[in-house]
Order: C-alpha cells, then sequence, then structure tokens
C-alpha cells in the first residue's frame, strides 16, 4: 500500500536558519520582533498550504552564544497565539522546553492556545542544555543526557495527566441547577517524580484535541508519549530507519534547504552569508543545495519513508517565496503533499485520533502505556 500523502511543516523562527539570514532578509532589523512581519510569514505559509509551523524558543536569546546576528525574540507560545489568531487552517507549534519550567505552566499554557486556535496547536518538547540557561532560571543546573531526559519525560507525563484531568463533559454550564461544572469530571493527577510533585487539577478545561500533538527528537521521550518523532538521517533510506526505530506515530524528517532564486543560485546566497557565520546544522539532518525542481524529487522520495517533513529555510524571505511559488503547487499536483482541510483541528489534518482522558468519571486514572527510550 503507498503511504498517504506528506505533511508539510516549516520552522518561522527568526529570518531563517543561517545565523546571518537578517542580513538579506526583506525587512530592517528592528522590524523583526514586530507582530506584522509574523503575520505576514504565517500568512506565506498558511496560503502556500502548509500543515503546520514551528516556532524555536529559548530562555536564551538566539545568537548569544555567536553574536552573529539579533539576540532577542518574542516567546514562541505567545508568538504562536497571535498565529493563531490571525490564521484559520495553520497549525502551530511552539517549542517549550520541559528543562526548569514548571510543567503546570506549561500545560496551562499550551492547552489555552489550542483553545486560541479552536484545536490546531502543537508542541514541540525542547530542552535546555546550557547551564547559562539555568543561571538565567535561577535554578541548579540540570546536567548530562540522562538528568534531561528524566526531567523531559516528567514534564510531558505531568503536562498530558494535567490535559486529561477535566473530562470532556466536566463544563456544564447548567442555568437551571447554577452549575458550572461537575466537579465529579476534575481528577487530582498525583504525580510525584525525583524532583517535583504536582497535585493538579489544571486550571484550564481540557483542550479542544483532547491533547496538542507532541512533537519530540527520537530518545528524549518514550515513544509511546509522543505524536510525532523529528527524525534526522544523511539519506531518505536514513530518515526512514530512524523513523521506524523512533517508534512514534508519525514521523517528520528534518530538512535544510537553500532554493536557486531568481536572481542567484543558492550556492551563490549560501556563499554570501558564509562571509559572517558558518551555517554548521545538525550532523545527522538532511540538507538540499539548489533548485525547486530538485527539491520536489527529494520530497517525493522522502514521501516513501516518512510522514512528513519539516523545513528549515535558508532565508525565509527567500525561500519561502520559492517554496510557495515553485515546490509546494507542484507537490500537490502530483498528490506528495497533503494540504490542510478548513474546520479541522491538527490531529485531524494529521490523521491523529482524539485521545479520551485517561481518568475515568470515578476519579481513577487507567494505567499510563509507554514504549522504553
Amino acid at each position: 500500500m503507498p503511504r498517504p500523502a506528506l505533511h508539510l511543516a516549516v520552522e518561522i523562527d527568526g529570518d531563517g536558519a543561517h545565523p546571518a539570514a537578517w542580513r538579506r532578509a526583506a525587512h530592517s532589523p528592528g522590524e523583526l520582533l514586530t507582530p506584522r512581519r509574523l503575520a505576514r510569514v504565517a500568512a506565506v505559509a498558511e496560503n502556500a498550504g502548509f500543515t503546520l509551523v514551528t516556532l524555536e524558543d529559548s530562555i536564551l536569546p538566539p545568537g548569544s552564544g555567536n553574536g552573529s546576528g539579533p539576540v532577542g525574540r518574542i516567546g514562541a507560545v505567545e508568538r504562536a497565539a497571535f498565529v493563531a489568531a490571525s490564521t484559520s487552517v495553520l497549525g502551530v507549534a511552539p517549542v517549550v522546553a520541559t528543562t526548569y519550567a514548571e510543567p503546570f505552566h506549561v500545560s496551562s499554557q499550551l492547552a489555552s492556545l489550542d483553545h486560541v486556535s479552536a484545536g490546531r496547536a502543537g508542541w514541540v518538547v525542547g530542552v535546555e542544555e546550557d547551564p547559562a540557561a539555568a543561571r538565567a532560571w535561577g535554578r541548579p543546573v540540570v546536567e548530562g543526557a540522562d538528568a534531561l531526559a528524566r526531567e523531559a519525560h516528567d514534564g510531558l507525563r505531568v503536562v498530558r495527566d494535567l490535559w486529561d484531568s477535566w473530562e470532556d463533559d466536566a463544563v456544564i454550564r447548567s442555568v437551571a441547577t447554577s452549575r458550572y461544572l461537575d466537579r465529579s469530571r476534575l481528577h487530582a493527577i498525583d504525580f510525584t517524580g525525583e524532583t517535583y510533585s504536582v497535585k493538579g487539577p489544571s486550571i484550564v478545561p481540557r483542550p479542544p484535541q483532547g491533547r496538542p500533538v507532541v512533537l519530540s527528537r527520537p530518545g528524549l521521550v518514550p515513544a509511546g508519549l509522543t505524536d510525532v518523532a523529528l527524525v534526522g538521517g544523511p539519506t531518505p533510506a536514513g530518515a526512514g530507519e530512524a523513523a521506524t526505530a523512533a517508534g512514534a506515530p508519525l514521523a517528520f524528517a528534518e530538512l535544510e534547504v537553500a532554493l536557486d532564486t531568481p536572481g542567484e543560485t543558492a550556492r551563490e546566497r549560501i556563499a554570501d552569508l558564509e562571509r559572517y557565520s558558518p551555517w554548521e546544522g545538525g550532523p545527522d539532518r538532511l540538507r538540499y543545495t539548489g533548485p525547486a525542481a530538485g527539491l520536489v524529487d527529494l520530497l517525493a522520495e522522502l514521501g516513501g519513508h516518512v510522514d512528513g517533513v519539516r523545513l528549515r529555510p535558508l532565508v525565509l524571505d527567500e525561500d519561502l517565496a520559492v517554496l510557495s511559488r515553485l515546490v509546494l503547487p507542484e507537490l500537490f499536483a502530483r498528490r506528495i503533499a497533503a494540504r490542510p482541510l478548513p474546520g479541522t483541528t491538527l490531529r485531524t489534518s494529521l490523521g491523529l485520533p482524539r485521545p479520551l482522558s485517561r481518568f475515568t468519571t470515578d476519579g481513577a486514572a487507567a494505567p499510563v502505556r509507554e514504549e522504553t527510550r
């Protein structure tokens, strides 16, 4: 059986994947942090037919480690809420780190985003590896891969349980009985981990999707807690192998792209930016450089191995325009990629079922099924 059409995501943080992308942006540096700039990029992505945009984030400013560009950003959840309010079908997934952050607040933020977007929210699970992040939070440093994974696992468990702590019919809004809530359908989660405990329930009603879509890199959290694995691989086949090993319901390949534009080749554009800073990228991430037609062929090949692709354009203002004019229309014409449908949630667009609350009406909790990392 052929695989379903690819789902397309694009990272829209900053001005592009290259650390010096701001030097080629079609706006003044001062516009980077304005709502108008974000709305323009989101509108292009939605009109082009992308299923999802992601928004990178950290408590540390971008470029703080290399001094190569702007060193400020607005919080990803706040930007995601703005994008959700200014779009109608586009999924929106901010990066929110589980390291140092309070999972109760993370749960409330993302549940609120799902309500604001009418069910189009996702969450890219992040971690803070730089010790400077601990100093910024005023917290002891979480060191080592195991400790970071433990924090991510515990944080994700708590967030999911808090989303489930309100059953779908907990809000009854009965004028006749003057009751807003059926308290028997609100549940304490009673979580106790190695570094903190959370009682619950949430202060936000259950999200429209039940749980916003969770995206994570393989190995960070158990596959049973993830909806979409963000996988790497040096080749399409390698990405497919990583997708199979990840074990999540869906897998998206990470793909950096630099496209030929009407005035310059991709290599010329990269060379121009390399004068200021190298484009290092991920060690196990696909990268495509060249004409739009070649990218279409690569995505067609990837469609035989993964469920979707998250694109990271070299320079948003330049590459997103080429993607919109020459790449996505061809993908849709050849039925390689899928468009999101109006009036659907992000889960529906991705073909994911809406999960039931794991809590029953008598307050008991169903066991959590997880796969090992």
